[in-house]
């Protein structure tokens, strides 16, 4: 089916009470289990493609973008396509010209004040095009190159009264909050705030998103967008099931070159775990 644009999913999702999980492509296969495991689940669902994936993919984004394009676009399930975590405005403006309704301008490492300068800019662009813009207030961490980070550290998390601030001040479509989750961790032991999320909510008149879900347990994502989360973002619970069956594979069938025959259970775990993050998405 068409793409559908991530401002519409995410306005769908969070007028029904629902989440909105989105799932990071890095490869083909992830673009293929993606769509897959929406299929499975009968629920809507973004494909991001980080900075870092763009890196990994010789810095240019066309590629990449194109495939899962095309994967999005053969899937009968609706999805949208998001690019994630940009720092570099040069990769911004090339969202555009490859097809994405969405991005996600990230300044947080910046100074407050030039945080709110750059990300009004983002957005001010964004929009003449009609791209929906969703940025972060506070430190989530945990990626890759940088320092490990205490989610539960003082001065960490988002304050309430500097996120109406900042969304006043920027404009954005959209705002990623740290509440105690984490990127790249491996294990689902993260504990968030669900009164901290409740009154970002009502102090904010944008939808909340959640970075470092794949950390978060069930229950607490569940309680997350019942509290008022609605884009929820997963990226290494899809390396993590697609890297096991890799490895369960080839500890079998050590003497195996084709990559097929691991893909194909790699793909298919990542589908199953992409059909069970959407499947905590409901109110």
């Amino acid at each position: 089916m068409p793409l559908v644009s991530t401002g519409e999913l995410v306005t769908a999702a969070r007028e029904s009470g629902h989440g909105l999980a989105a799932f990071n492509v890095i490869t083909l296969e992830h673009a293929e289990a993606i769509a897959a495991g929406a299929e499975r689940a009968g629920a809507p669902a973004v494909l991001q493609i980080s900075e870092n994936a763009v890196k990994f993919h010789g810095g240019d984004l066309t590629a990449i973008a194109a495939a899962a394009t095309a994967v999005a676009r053969a899937s009968a399930a609706p999805l949208s396509l998001h690019l994630d975590h940009v720092e570099s405005v040069e990769l911004l403006r090339a969202a555009h010209p490859a097809g994405f309704s969405s991005a996600m301008f990230d300044a947080s490492k910046l100074t407050y004040g030039d945080n709110v300068k750059a990300t009004a800019e983002a957005v001010r662009w964004g929009h003449e095009r009609g791209i929906w813009i969703e940025a972060e207030l506070g430190k989530v961490g945990g990626k890759e190159g940088e320092a490990p980070l205490d989610a539960h550290a003082p001065g960490v998390r988002t304050d309430p009264v500097e996120a109406a601030s900042y969304v006043a001040d920027t404009g954005v479509d959209a705002l990623a909050v740290a509440v105690g989750s984490s990127h790249a961790m491996t294990d689902r032991t993260a504990a968030l705030d669900h009164d901290l999320i409740a009154a970002l909510r009502d102090a904010v008149p944008v939808p909340l998103v959640l970075h470092g879900s794949s950390g978060v347990p069930d229950g607490e994502i569940r309680r997350a967008v019942a509290a008022g989360m609605v884009k929820i973002n997963v990226g290494t619970a899809l390396n993590t099931a697609f890297t096991g069956a890799v490895r369960t594979y080839l500890d079998a069938n050590p003497a195996t070159v084709d990559p097929r025959k691991y893909l194909v259970p790699a793909r298919e775990a990542m589908t199953g775990t992409v059909a069970h993050f959407l499947g905590l998405m409901g109110p």
